[in-house]
């Protein structure tokens, strides 16, 4: 991982003003004399700049971000807890952690800091903007603000805005967080228990019923106690608390909330015709927190735009899962769109 101290004022669509940044990233390859071969990754929720490392399979030679083809890089978002600016980072001017004084940051925000790091790096073309989930907001936001940077827009499992349905889910997650008063009273290592409910809530969201009834099942028809089911939330929540800091949760929850490229633009519509990207939006069957709908809803607005579909039993982490089959229909996108 490299990071990039950025010592000027930035300033965020709500108008505060950070003192300083420090972007966190990671890259593989080089760029070539004609830099056409940037694919830029950007990455969901609780996941960082190491793409090797959250999705496997996908990032190394032969593989569809080969490093001996292409220059691929991957930015740590504000707000998160992996080395860019974020709420455990010290605010300038109290000495202290922002922890939850830390602003209301937007999708918008995450661009321009990518921009900050794009031009320090001196990336002059992206050929290929790729992401899911949040991820995928940030890419059709960069490909909305910059339109003539981006070559090749690719959204899997991710939408134009948050939906009231992801809107909830954010808010029961935040609920679940005020429940636990280590994180309102602001303590600097409070929050896990709140955090540790809120994953349990998201992943109901990120699976299917289908899957759960399937690998949860019991086998012991007298249990009362100690479900499977039960404790795989309990496991995936302390997992959780263990790599991710509570305050960055809250704050990319509600930065998601934010996402909405309508907003200034006369419409969702409108923004979309502004995209002069070739894109391809891959949706997956089962998905429940991003149904296909929204992925159709971009292809069939944006202009030069193809819709993929993927059978997954795995619901919305279906894009981190079915790698083999992400690669291929990226693959053919790509193939098609070389000229």
């Amino acid at each position: 991982m490299k990071t990039l101290q950025y010592n000027l004022p930035f300033k965020t669509e709500t108008g505060v003003i950070l003192p300083s940044l420090e972007i966190a990233y990671n890259t593989w390859g080089k760029i070539n004399p004609e830099a056409d071969n940037v694919i830029w990754v950007c990455h969901a929720l609780t996941a960082n700049s190491d793409v090797e490392a959250w999705w496997p399979g996908m990032v190394g030679k032969g593989l569809l971000f080969d490093p001996e083809k292409n220059f691929i890089i991957c930015a740590n978002v504000l707000g998160s807890c992996y080395g860019t600016t974020g709420p455990a980072s010290v605010n300038q001017e109290t000495g202290k952690p922002w922890l939850n004084s830390f602003p209301l940051i937007t999708v918008r925000d995450l661009v321009n800091v990518h921009e900050i790091l794009r031009s320090h790096l001196g990336i002059k073309r992206i050929h290929t903007i790729i992401g899911a989930s949040i991820g995928g907001y940030q890419a059709l936001e960069y490909s909305i603000m910059f339109p003539y940077l981006i070559q090749r827009l690719i959204l899997l499992a991710s939408g134009a805005r948050q939906t009231p349905w992801a809107l909830a889910f954010s808010e029961s997650m935040r609920l679940a967080m005020e429940a636990d008063q280590t994180f309102i009273s602001g303590e600097p290592d409070g929050g896990k228990k709140g955090l540790k409910a809120a994953r349990s809530i998201a992943l109901i969201s990120y699976r299917t019923m289908i899957a759960y009834n399937r690998t949860q099942q019991e086998e012991d028809d007298e249990k009362l106690t100690s479900f499977k089911a039960a404790s795989y939330q309990a496991y995936q929540g302390e997992k959780l608390v263990k790599r991710f800091n509570p305050y960055s949760y809250w704050c990319l929850t509600c930065l998601s909330d934010t996402h909405n490229i309508g907003r200034g633009r006369g419409g969702i519509i409108n923004a979309l015709k502004n995209i002069k990207a070739k894109v391809l939006c891959v949706g997956i069957k089962s998905d429940l927190l991003f149904p296909t709908d929204d992925q159709k809803f971009i292809t069939e607005n944006a202009g030069n735009a193809e819709y993929v579909e993927i059978d997954s039993f795995y619901g919305h982490d279906g894009f981190l899962i079915e790698t083999e089959i992400v690669t291929e229909i990226v693959r053919r996108f790509w193939e098609k769109t070389s000229n």
